[in-house]
Protein backbone atom coordinates (compact mmCIF):
# COMPACT_ATOMS: atom_id res chain seq x y z
CA UNK A 1 0.00 0.00 0.00
CA UNK A 2 1.52 3.08 -1.21
CA UNK A 3 1.94 6.04 2.04
CA UNK A 4 0.41 8.93 2.24
CA UNK A 5 0.11 11.69 5.34
CA UNK A 6 -0.36 14.73 6.27
CA UNK A 7 -0.84 16.88 9.57
CA UNK A 8 -3.50 19.04 10.43
CA UNK A 9 -3.47 22.08 12.53
CA UNK A 10 -5.17 25.70 14.30
CA UNK A 11 -3.54 26.18 17.61
CA UNK A 12 -2.12 22.93 19.46
CA UNK A 13 -1.99 20.41 21.80
CA UNK A 14 -1.83 16.18 21.97
CA UNK A 15 -3.26 12.63 23.14
CA UNK A 16 -4.44 9.12 22.65
CA UNK A 17 -4.60 5.79 23.19
CA UNK A 18 -3.63 1.64 21.74
CA UNK A 19 1.43 -7.36 19.34
CA UNK A 20 2.52 -4.40 17.58
CA UNK A 21 2.65 -2.40 14.88
CA UNK A 22 5.18 0.08 13.02
CA UNK A 23 4.04 3.04 10.85
CA UNK A 24 5.96 5.60 9.14
CA UNK A 25 3.66 7.88 7.32
CA UNK A 26 4.66 10.06 4.75
CA UNK A 27 4.36 13.26 2.74
CA UNK A 28 3.46 15.05 6.13
CA UNK A 29 2.27 18.20 6.27
CA UNK A 30 1.65 20.46 9.27
CA UNK A 31 -1.49 23.06 9.35
CA UNK A 32 -0.38 26.24 10.72
CA UNK A 33 -1.87 28.05 13.43
CA UNK A 34 -4.38 30.70 13.29
CA UNK A 35 -2.45 34.07 14.24
CA UNK A 36 -2.81 37.28 15.41
CA UNK A 37 -0.37 39.82 14.65
CA UNK A 38 1.26 40.52 18.00
CA UNK A 39 -0.46 42.83 20.72
CA UNK A 40 0.20 41.53 24.62
CA UNK A 41 -3.65 43.28 24.96
CA UNK A 42 -5.44 40.25 23.17
CA UNK A 43 -5.73 37.03 25.27
CA UNK A 44 -7.23 33.61 24.15
CA UNK A 45 -9.88 33.68 27.03
CA UNK A 46 -11.20 30.13 25.71
CA UNK A 47 -10.77 27.62 23.25
CA UNK A 48 -12.59 24.39 22.29
CA UNK A 49 -11.09 21.84 19.95
CA UNK A 50 -12.74 19.05 17.88
CA UNK A 51 -10.65 16.40 15.74
CA UNK A 52 -11.65 13.72 13.54
CA UNK A 53 -10.84 12.43 10.38
CA UNK A 54 -13.65 14.31 8.89
CA UNK A 55 -13.10 17.66 10.59
CA UNK A 56 -11.41 20.05 12.57
CA UNK A 57 -13.39 22.82 13.95
CA UNK A 58 -12.10 25.28 16.78
CA UNK A 59 -13.85 28.32 18.42
CA UNK A 60 -11.71 31.11 20.40
CA UNK A 61 -13.32 33.57 22.49
CA UNK A 62 -10.04 36.05 22.39
CA UNK A 63 -10.82 39.23 24.65
CA UNK A 64 -9.11 42.73 24.39
CA UNK A 65 -8.23 43.94 27.92
CA UNK A 66 -7.02 47.51 27.20
CA UNK A 67 -9.00 50.50 27.08
CA UNK A 68 -8.72 50.98 23.40
CA UNK A 69 -9.99 49.02 20.12
CA UNK A 70 -7.54 46.92 18.89
CA UNK A 71 -7.55 46.07 15.17
CA UNK A 72 -5.22 43.48 13.30
CA UNK A 73 -4.40 40.87 10.50
CA UNK A 74 -5.78 37.53 11.48
CA UNK A 75 -4.21 34.57 9.54
CA UNK A 76 -4.35 31.37 8.70
CA UNK A 77 -1.29 29.61 7.27
CA UNK A 78 -2.21 26.52 5.61
CA UNK A 79 0.50 23.88 5.16
CA UNK A 80 2.76 24.08 2.65
CA UNK A 81 2.07 21.54 -0.42
CA UNK A 82 4.98 20.21 -2.25
CA UNK A 83 4.59 17.70 -5.07
CA UNK A 84 6.66 14.75 -4.05
CA UNK A 85 5.56 11.93 -7.33
CA UNK A 86 2.39 11.16 -8.24
CA UNK A 87 1.59 8.80 -5.16
CA UNK A 88 4.00 10.20 -2.54
CA UNK A 89 1.90 13.64 -2.18
CA UNK A 90 -0.11 14.63 0.97
CA UNK A 91 -3.81 13.69 0.70
CA UNK A 92 -5.68 16.80 -0.16
CA UNK A 93 -9.39 16.95 0.30
CA UNK A 94 -10.53 18.93 -3.23
CA UNK A 95 -6.62 19.06 -4.87
CA UNK A 96 -8.33 21.57 -7.61
CA UNK A 97 -9.69 24.39 -5.37
CA UNK A 98 -7.73 26.93 -3.85
CA UNK A 99 -9.58 26.41 -0.94
CA UNK A 100 -8.47 22.74 -0.70
CA UNK A 101 -9.17 22.13 2.77
CA UNK A 102 -12.82 23.75 2.36
CA UNK A 103 -11.77 26.38 5.23
CA UNK A 104 -14.48 28.66 7.07
CA UNK A 105 -14.46 31.12 9.46
CA UNK A 106 -17.27 33.02 11.39
CA UNK A 107 -16.96 35.84 14.06
CA UNK A 108 -19.53 36.55 16.51
CA UNK A 109 -21.56 33.97 14.79
CA UNK A 110 -21.42 35.77 11.12
CA UNK A 111 -19.34 34.42 7.91
CA UNK A 112 -15.92 35.69 7.41
CA UNK A 113 -14.62 36.40 3.30
CA UNK A 114 -11.09 35.79 4.03
CA UNK A 115 -8.62 36.76 1.38
CA UNK A 116 -6.57 34.38 -0.17
CA UNK A 117 -2.85 34.34 -1.05
CA UNK A 118 -0.98 31.61 -2.64
CA UNK A 119 2.38 31.27 -3.78
CA UNK A 120 4.39 29.53 -6.06
CA UNK A 121 7.69 29.48 -4.32
CA UNK A 122 10.78 27.26 -5.69
CA UNK A 123 14.26 27.01 -3.60
CA UNK A 124 12.97 30.78 -1.94
CA UNK A 125 11.52 32.33 -5.34
CA UNK A 126 8.65 33.04 -6.33
CA UNK A 127 7.30 32.08 -9.60
CA UNK A 128 3.69 32.71 -9.27
CA UNK A 129 3.91 35.42 -11.88
CA UNK A 130 5.89 33.26 -14.49
CA UNK A 131 3.97 29.92 -13.75
CA UNK A 132 1.13 32.58 -14.77
CA UNK A 133 2.69 33.77 -17.94
CA UNK A 134 2.64 30.11 -19.18
CA UNK A 135 -0.76 29.27 -18.16
CA UNK A 136 0.08 26.94 -15.30
CA UNK A 137 -2.30 26.63 -12.07
CA UNK A 138 -0.28 27.77 -8.66
CA UNK A 139 -0.98 25.41 -7.32
CA UNK A 140 0.59 21.53 -8.80
CA UNK A 141 -1.97 19.44 -7.93
CA UNK A 142 -4.57 21.08 -9.71
CA UNK A 143 -5.84 18.57 -12.81
CA UNK A 144 -4.76 21.47 -14.94
CA UNK A 145 -1.49 21.63 -14.71
CA UNK A 146 -0.42 18.00 -16.19
CA UNK A 147 -2.37 19.16 -18.78
CA UNK A 148 -1.02 22.13 -19.19
CA UNK A 149 2.59 20.51 -19.42
CA UNK A 150 1.77 17.90 -21.29
CA UNK A 151 0.52 20.25 -23.75
CA UNK A 152 3.78 22.69 -23.85
CA UNK A 153 6.24 22.39 -26.88
CA UNK A 154 8.73 19.93 -26.00
CA UNK A 155 11.23 22.66 -25.44
CA UNK A 156 9.40 24.77 -23.21
CA UNK A 157 8.65 21.48 -21.37
CA UNK A 158 12.69 20.83 -21.01
CA UNK A 159 13.30 24.41 -19.85
CA UNK A 160 11.10 23.73 -17.25
CA UNK A 161 12.92 20.69 -16.42
CA UNK A 162 15.75 22.40 -16.23
CA UNK A 163 14.85 25.21 -14.30
CA UNK A 164 13.40 22.15 -11.50
CA UNK A 165 9.62 23.59 -11.92
CA UNK A 166 8.98 20.12 -13.80
CA UNK A 167 9.85 16.29 -13.52
CA UNK A 168 8.91 13.99 -16.10
CA UNK A 169 7.14 11.62 -14.92
CA UNK A 170 6.89 9.34 -19.04
CA UNK A 171 9.05 9.96 -21.47
CA UNK A 172 6.33 9.25 -23.98
CA UNK A 173 9.35 6.57 -25.81
CA UNK A 174 6.01 3.90 -25.68
CA UNK A 175 4.29 6.29 -27.64
CA UNK A 176 2.29 7.64 -25.03
CA UNK A 177 1.88 11.25 -24.70
CA UNK A 178 5.14 12.63 -22.04
CA UNK A 179 3.89 13.17 -18.91
CA UNK A 180 4.89 15.72 -16.55
CA UNK A 181 4.06 17.27 -13.68
CA UNK A 182 5.02 20.66 -11.25
CA UNK A 183 7.29 20.44 -8.27
CA UNK A 184 7.10 23.98 -6.92
CA UNK A 185 6.04 24.75 -3.43
CA UNK A 186 2.56 26.06 -3.02
CA UNK A 187 2.53 28.68 0.00
CA UNK A 188 -1.54 29.47 0.83
CA UNK A 189 -2.84 31.90 3.72
CA UNK A 190 -6.18 32.95 4.59
CA UNK A 191 -6.47 36.15 6.12
CA UNK A 192 -9.00 39.41 7.10
CA UNK A 193 -8.47 42.19 9.50
CA UNK A 194 -10.17 42.16 12.73
CA UNK A 195 -11.38 44.93 14.94
CA UNK A 196 -11.06 43.82 18.60
CA UNK A 197 -13.51 46.11 21.33
CA UNK A 198 -12.01 47.37 24.37
CA UNK A 199 -12.62 45.16 26.80
CA UNK A 200 -14.98 42.94 25.07
CA UNK A 201 -15.04 39.34 24.03
CA UNK A 202 -15.23 38.36 20.18
CA UNK A 203 -15.75 34.70 19.69
CA UNK A 204 -13.83 33.15 15.93
CA UNK A 205 -14.33 29.48 15.03
CA UNK A 206 -12.80 28.04 11.97
CA UNK A 207 -13.24 24.68 10.74
CA UNK A 208 -11.66 22.52 7.73
CA UNK A 209 -11.25 19.46 6.28
CA UNK A 210 -8.59 17.73 7.55
CA UNK A 211 -5.77 16.49 5.50
CA UNK A 212 -5.51 12.56 6.41
CA UNK A 213 -2.39 10.27 6.57
CA UNK A 214 -2.58 7.12 5.94
CA UNK A 215 0.19 4.06 6.63
CA UNK A 216 -0.25 0.61 6.07
CA UNK A 217 0.68 -1.39 9.38
CA UNK A 218 3.65 -3.79 10.17
CA UNK A 219 3.04 -6.19 12.63
CA UNK A 220 6.34 -6.30 15.45
CA UNK A 221 6.93 -6.51 18.74
CA UNK A 222 5.29 -4.32 21.88
CA UNK A 223 8.84 -2.28 22.08
CA UNK A 224 8.97 -1.88 18.51
CA UNK A 225 5.05 -0.33 18.09
CA UNK A 226 5.81 1.61 21.32
CA UNK A 227 8.93 3.09 19.75
CA UNK A 228 7.89 3.33 16.46
CA UNK A 229 4.37 5.52 17.54
CA UNK A 230 5.75 7.11 20.47
CA UNK A 231 4.50 10.43 19.34
CA UNK A 232 0.60 9.23 19.40
CA UNK A 233 1.89 7.69 23.20
CA UNK A 234 0.30 4.30 22.75
CA UNK A 235 0.01 2.33 25.69
CA UNK A 236 -0.38 -1.61 26.19
CA UNK A 237 -4.06 -1.75 26.13
CA UNK A 238 -3.56 -0.23 22.09
CA UNK A 239 -0.94 -2.81 21.94
CA UNK A 240 -2.83 -5.32 22.50
CA UNK A 241 -5.95 -4.69 20.59
CA UNK A 242 -3.83 -4.39 17.50
CA UNK A 243 -2.37 -7.62 18.53
CA UNK A 244 -6.05 -9.20 17.92
CA UNK A 245 -6.24 -7.78 14.76
CA UNK A 246 -3.54 -9.11 13.06
CA UNK A 247 -2.91 -12.55 12.04
CA UNK A 248 0.75 -14.06 13.21
CA UNK A 249 3.22 -13.02 11.11
CA UNK A 250 0.99 -11.22 8.58
CA UNK A 251 1.86 -7.61 8.02
CA UNK A 252 -1.69 -7.38 7.75
CA UNK A 253 -2.44 -4.19 4.69
CA UNK A 254 -5.68 -4.18 5.98
CA UNK A 255 -4.79 -2.46 9.33
CA UNK A 256 -4.54 0.58 7.75
CA UNK A 257 -4.62 3.59 10.65
CA UNK A 258 -5.06 7.08 10.11
CA UNK A 259 -2.93 9.97 11.20
CA UNK A 260 -4.19 13.36 12.33
CA UNK A 261 -2.47 16.21 13.61
CA UNK A 262 -2.72 19.92 15.16
CA UNK A 263 -0.51 22.50 15.44
CA UNK A 264 -1.10 24.07 19.24
CA UNK A 265 2.30 24.80 20.63
CA UNK A 266 2.65 27.56 17.64
CA UNK A 267 -0.66 29.11 17.70
CA UNK A 268 -2.07 32.36 18.17
CA UNK A 269 0.59 35.78 19.24
CA UNK A 270 -1.45 35.15 22.79
CA UNK A 271 -0.93 37.50 25.54
CA UNK A 272 -0.37 34.70 28.51
CA UNK A 273 -1.85 31.29 28.63
CA UNK A 274 -5.35 30.05 27.34
CA UNK A 275 -7.51 30.64 30.29
CA UNK A 276 -9.93 27.48 29.31
CA UNK A 277 -9.31 25.06 26.71
CA UNK A 278 -11.39 22.26 25.76
CA UNK A 279 -10.83 19.23 23.39
CA UNK A 280 -12.46 16.30 21.69
CA UNK A 281 -11.54 13.65 19.66
CA UNK A 282 -13.99 11.77 17.71
CA UNK A 283 -12.94 8.66 16.38
CA UNK A 284 -15.67 8.06 13.98
CA UNK A 285 -16.57 4.24 14.85
CA UNK A 286 -17.36 2.79 18.61
CA UNK A 287 -14.88 -0.08 17.01
CA UNK A 288 -12.36 1.60 15.70
CA UNK A 289 -8.79 2.32 17.96
CA UNK A 290 -7.58 5.83 19.38
CA UNK A 291 -4.33 6.59 20.42
CA UNK A 292 -3.39 10.78 21.48
CA UNK A 293 -1.10 12.01 24.35
CA UNK A 294 -2.89 14.09 27.12
CA UNK A 295 -3.86 13.90 30.91
CA UNK A 296 -7.08 13.84 32.36
CA UNK A 297 -8.49 12.14 29.21
CA UNK A 298 -12.17 11.18 29.89
CA UNK A 299 -14.47 9.20 27.46
CA UNK A 300 -17.14 11.66 26.59
CA UNK A 301 -19.52 9.21 24.18
CA UNK A 302 -19.09 6.14 22.53
CA UNK A 303 -16.39 7.84 19.83
CA UNK A 304 -15.45 10.89 22.00
CA UNK A 305 -12.65 11.44 24.57
CA UNK A 306 -12.31 14.91 26.30
CA UNK A 307 -9.67 16.99 27.79
CA UNK A 308 -9.81 20.25 30.02
CA UNK A 309 -7.45 22.50 31.09
CA UNK A 310 -7.56 25.59 32.53
CA UNK A 311 -4.81 28.42 32.56
CA UNK A 312 -3.10 25.99 29.87
CA UNK A 313 -0.28 26.63 28.01
CA UNK A 314 0.36 24.08 24.95
CA UNK A 315 3.97 22.01 25.33
CA UNK A 316 3.16 19.53 22.79
CA UNK A 317 0.85 19.89 19.22
CA UNK A 318 -1.46 17.54 18.83
CA UNK A 319 -0.81 13.79 16.87
CA UNK A 320 -3.83 11.08 16.99
CA UNK A 321 -3.76 7.55 15.48
CA UNK A 322 -6.74 6.16 14.47
CA UNK A 323 -7.29 3.03 13.63
CA UNK A 324 -10.50 1.08 12.37
CA UNK A 325 -10.56 -2.62 12.58
CA UNK A 326 -11.69 -4.51 9.45
CA UNK A 327 -14.66 -6.03 8.52
CA UNK A 328 -15.34 -9.39 10.04
CA UNK A 329 -14.79 -12.36 8.04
Amino acid sequence: MKTRNILIAGLTLAALAGPALGADPNGALTNSALALSKNAAIEVKSEKLYISDKAVRVTYSFVNTSTRDVTMTVAFPIPDVTADGPEDGPNIPDPNSPNFLDFHITVDGKPVQALIQQQAILNGVNETAYLAKLGLPVSPYFDAVGTVLGHMPKAQQDLLIKQGLAMELDDGSDGSPRTLMGTWTLKTTFSWNQTFPAGKAVTVEHDYAPSVGTQAVLVGTPTSMASDLAQYCVDSGFIASVGKLAQPGYAGPNLSPEFVGYLLVTGANRAGPIGDFQMVIDKGSPAALVSFCGTGVTKTGPTTFAVHYTNFTPKTDVEVLLLEPPPAN
